[in-house]
Order: C-alpha cells, then structure tokens, then sequence
C-alpha cells in the first residue's frame, strides 16, 4: 500500500488530487488514466492559481468514496489533513462555513466504514475552524456520525466542556434544542450516565417557553419521558421544573394528564395521595413501566423529608409511621434510609420516641422556598452584628481597663 509523503515543492493540494486520481482511474488503462490525471489535474492547478478553494475542496472530496476502502487508515488521514487544512484559507466565515459543511457532510456519507477515523477527522477539521457556528455544525456531524457508527465513547468525554462550547457558539434556541436532546439520547444507551442524560434532557425542555406555544408539541413525547425517569430515578428527589412550560402543557393534556399529575405528587404530596392515585391508574403506570414497590420507597423517602421541612423540627415517632403506612418498629429503619440519601439530618430521640431534624432537602425549590432561605439569612446577619457587636464592646472594655491600669502605675 502506498503511503503519501509530501516532499516537494508542489502544493500539497495537487498532490493529492494527483494521487487521487491515480488511484481512483487506475483500473482504466494507461491512456484513459494519463488523460483523466492531467485534466484533474489542470483544474486542480486552475483552482489554486485563482484562490477557488471550494471548488478545489469540493474536486478533492469527489473521489473520497471511492478511495476510502481502497487506503489505510494512516493515508486517508494524511489526505484529509490536506484537504481540511484548506478552510484555513477561507476568504470569509460564509465560506469557510460551506467548505466545512461540504467536508463533513462527505466523511458522514458512510458512517459504518472506518467510524472512529472519520470521527477524528471531523475532529481535526473542528481544530482548524475560526467560524463559531462552523464549529458547532461540524460538532453535530460529529455527534450524528458517533451514533450512527457506533463510536459514541469517542464524543462523551467532550459533554463536559459543553458549558464552553455554548459560550464560543452563541448558537440560538433552535440549535440548542437539537443539541441538548441528540446528547440526551447518546447518554441515555450508557446506565451509568443516566443522572447526565436527564440533565441533558431537562436544559432541552427549559429551552421552550410561554411563547413556544405553536411547537410546544414537539416536546411532548420529552416530557413524558423526563417525568418518568424522575420517577424511576430511585436517587433523584428533587426537580424544580414542575412549572416549566414543556412539561405544564401536559395538564391539559387528554392522554398525559394523568403524568403531570404523577410528576406534581412526587414533588408537592405525601404517600396516601400516591396510593390513591395509583389505585386509580395501575394500567397505565405499569405500562410506563413503573414499578409500584420502587415508587412506594421513594413516596416514603419523600414523604418522610416533607415531614422535616414542614413540622417544627420534632416529628413523633407516631407522625413517621402514620406517614408512612409502616409499622411503629419500621420507623427508625426508614429515618436511617432518608438520612443516607441524603434527605435529612436528624437526631433520634428513643425515649420520647421523637425526630429532631437539623436539615432536609426540599423537593422544590420555588417562591415559598426562597422566601425561607431569606429569613434564615436574616437571622444570620442579625446574629452575625450580635457577635460584632459582643466583640466590639469587650475590647472596648479590655483597652479602658488597660489605660487605667497604666495610670495606676
């Protein structure tokens, strides 16, 4: 196999369209392929002569296919590099652009040949982009092809600079919708990324607001599919998007009202209104495939930490159990369980047969909540200019009694 080693004075670009064209026309005959060589050729040396760089991207891209099976990995990439590099030479962003979408759309022909090569290449071509926008076009191509040849542990590690690409995008709402859900859906495949595809999925539904009422629909299908891996997610409790547009328009809803209803008892209701409502809705839940015992523990979880932020900070043994809709000799187990996950810090009282709860995790995190979180503040500066204060008149009163001391003597 031969290997492409620029050591000449020609411009790299001709050498490839030379080698190109070699291979490409040498089934031909040597008369059919000496001919078709020098015309690629002379158009070649037209477009360099004239500055046509996407004409010559799009020359250099046209026999792409037919040389992909025919190289090694090595060649094709050292082909590629040359014919990417020549977005460097870009007159403008317009065409910088179009040069980047016609190479990328020709590596994402076929996807299934060669996949993690074709992902680096893509990935190279991003490297050499100045355009904003061309890097976040050539970023989707490289998502939708990392999906499509199955290669999409080559692109997940780069889901955590996404804070930083979308400040050096600044791509609109419209963009961000079909980036936040294409990543959602790769992270979905990976168990162990489910916390980060819901995330994924939840900055996809915050993109559609009030206004969005004529493709609100869209969102739908989202919707329903956020509410109920919140409430499979046996370690998610809270969710403060109860109101967000995208999911509120399934209230009304003939066919999914009955999710938001499930969703707004998760985060605003205690155990008795779940079993009610799951008595009313089996079918359905368990077509969903919720399962009733998990949804039950995490009622109680929930319903146990509704109780600390709610209470005066002691709740009776009895209060827990009556709650719970567990037995007396249960309690303490399940005041355990909340405290692991998270939702409580507690003390309990066995003698008195009392919670003393120091903390709990809201579920919401909404108007009431931030009116409590400003008291609380309150009192902390209040309690902070007491201790001043205290500080302040002590050492007023440590200098007094030194100057009287030095007068003494």
């Amino acid at each position: 196999m031969a290997t492409i080693v620029i050591t000449s004075e020609e411009d790299p670009s001709l050498t490839v369209v030379r080698f190109q064209s070699e291979l490409s026309w040498a089934d031909a005959g040597p008369e059919v392929l000496a001919e078709e060589v020098s015309v690629l050729c002379r158009e070649a040396e037209t477009c360099i002569a004239n500055g046509q760089n996407l004409d010559l991207v799009s020359l250099m891209l046209t026999p792409a296919d037919l040389i992909f099976p025919k190289l090694s990995e090595k060649d094709l990439e050292c082909i590629f590099t040359v014919i990417c590099n020549l977005v460097t030479k870009a007159t403008s962003l317009n065409e910088e652009l179009e040069m980047a979408e016609r190479i990328s759309v020709k590596i994402c022909q076929q996807p299934n040949d060669k996949p993690a090569l074709r992902l680096k290449i893509l990935f190279n071509l991003y490297n050499l982009l100045e355009n904003p926008y061309s890097k976040f076009y050539v970023y989707m191509k490289a998502l939708d092809l990392a999906v499509s040849g199955k290669v999409t542990e080559n692109i997940v590690p780069s889901f955590k600079k996404m804070d930083s690409f979308l400040k050096e995008w600044n791509i609109g709402t419209v963009d961000q919708r079909k980036l936040f859900l294409t990543i959602s859906n790769v992270l979905k495949e990976n168990k162990s990324m489910s916390k980060d595809s819901f995330n994924f999925l939840t900055k996809y539904l915050a993109t559609f607001s009030s206004d969005d009422a004529n493709i609100m629909s869209e969102a739908k299908g989202e919707a329903v599919r956020a509410v109920m891996e919140f409430v499979k997610a046996p370690d998610m409790f809270q969710w403060d998007l109860l109101d967000m547009p995208a999911v509120a328009q399934l209230e009304q809803d003939g066919n999914y009202a009955w999710v938001y209803q499930l969703l707004k008892i998760f985060l605003t209701q205690r155990l008795k209104a779940y079993t009610d409502f799951q008595a009313e809705n089996d079918t359905a839940m368990t077509e969903c495939g919720l399962v009733f015992e998990d949804c039950m523990t995490k009622m109680r979880l929930l319903s146990l930490a509704d109780l600390g932020s709610n209470e005066s900070g002691e709740i009776p043994y009895a209060m827990v159990a009556n709650t719970l809709m567990i037995q007396d000799d249960e309690v303490e187990e399940w005041i355990v369980k909340a405290i692991a996950a998270k939702l409580l810090d507690c003390k309990m009282d066995q003698l008195n047969q009392t919670v003393i709860v120091s903390r709990c995790s809201d579920r919401l995190f909404g108007p009431n909540q931030w009116v409590a979180l400003r008291s609380k503040l309150s009192m902390w500066r209040g309690n902070i200019a007491n201790v001043i204060t205290t500080i302040q008149a002590n050492k007023l009163v440590e200098d007094a009694s030194q100057v009287t001391a030095q007068g003494v003597a």
